[in-house]
């Protein structure tokens, strides 16, 4: 009998014209992940549909390319090789957002900001600044605690209250400006305010004269948000009506781009 091609090439070809056992692979990590990176075999087994034969067989690939290891209670944990791939990621999801904040600057005339949630801090990977000329405490590289910042909030609204309270356990809340929230109560309901009008404000939190708005962008692989920053003066109620509904409509852009296989920039 003829021996079909996948058989010839040693992997399956899926309905997607791809490689099977490659995409079963990625999948298989992605639930690690989602598991909260270490899981047993029976567990991916339930959650996949796939047989334990071939669980195993792929994940002793991935262990011996580092990207999964195995601990000595026998389950699996994502491994130190994803890191890399992970943090040269993580630059280029700020070089894809950059015609998106630059379409932001024209539209608002404010700086804009990408951020991402970095295990319980907030880290910016992406700025376009305004024509206007004011220096603010955001920057590329920066790090800060989400408690002081619309990006925080934005980023944190979608987070189960149990676990916003750890995280600011786990970091405290120390007051950049006299506005700051600094209450797991008070930061707990600027989050439900979040959720309820869709975005959030950082009102002279982390830096006196200046107002950031702030959303979440929907379906991102990692929690990402995008922002625009400005003095308070210009940043105001009315500016607050017409600046959200763009930030809103351009989040929604970029993460129709960052959820598209083969995606990229397309401003």
């Amino acid at each position: 009998m003829p021996t079909s091609s996948a058989s010839t090439n040693g992997s399956a070809r899926s309905a997607s014209g791809g490689v099977q056992s490659l995409e079963r692979a990625f999948d298989l990590l992605e639930r690690m992940a989602d598991a909260g990176g270490e899981v047993g075999l029976s567990e991916l087994s339930t959650s996949s549909g796939l047989p334990l034969p071939t669980i195993h067989r792929l994940m002793r690939t991935l262990v011996a390319c580092g990207y999964v290891r195995q601990q000595p209670n026998r389950r699996y944990a994502l491994g130190p090789r994803l890191i890399r791939l992970g943090e040269s990621s993580s630059r280029l999801l700020g070089t894809w957002a950059r015609p998106y904040l630059a379409r932001l600057v024209e539209e608002t005339g404010e700086t804009a900001n990408m951020a991402l949630l970095d295990g319980d801090e907030v880290v910016y990977v992406a700025q376009v600044p305004s024509k206007h000329s004011m220096r603010m405490f955001t920057e590329v590289g920066r790090r800060v605690l989400p408690h002081s910042t619309g990006v925080g909030k934005a980023l944190l609204a979608g987070f189960p209250p149990e676990d916003v309270r750890a995280l600011l356990a786990r970091t405290g809340m120390p007051a950049a400006t006299d506005k700051t929230i600094t209450t797991p109560e008070g930061f707990l309901a600027a989050l439900d305010e979040v959720r309820h009008q869709g975005y959030a404000i950082d009102d002279n939190e982390q830096e006196i004269g200046v107002r950031c708005l702030a959303v979440p962008v929907p379906d991102s692989p990692t929690a990402a948000a995008l922002s625009i920053s400005g003095p308070a003066g210009r940043v105001t109620e009315s500016a607050t009506e017409r600046i959200v509904p763009v930030l809103q409509q351009v989040a929604a852009e970029l993460s129709e781009v960052l959820t598209t296989p083969g995606g990229g920039p397309t401003v």
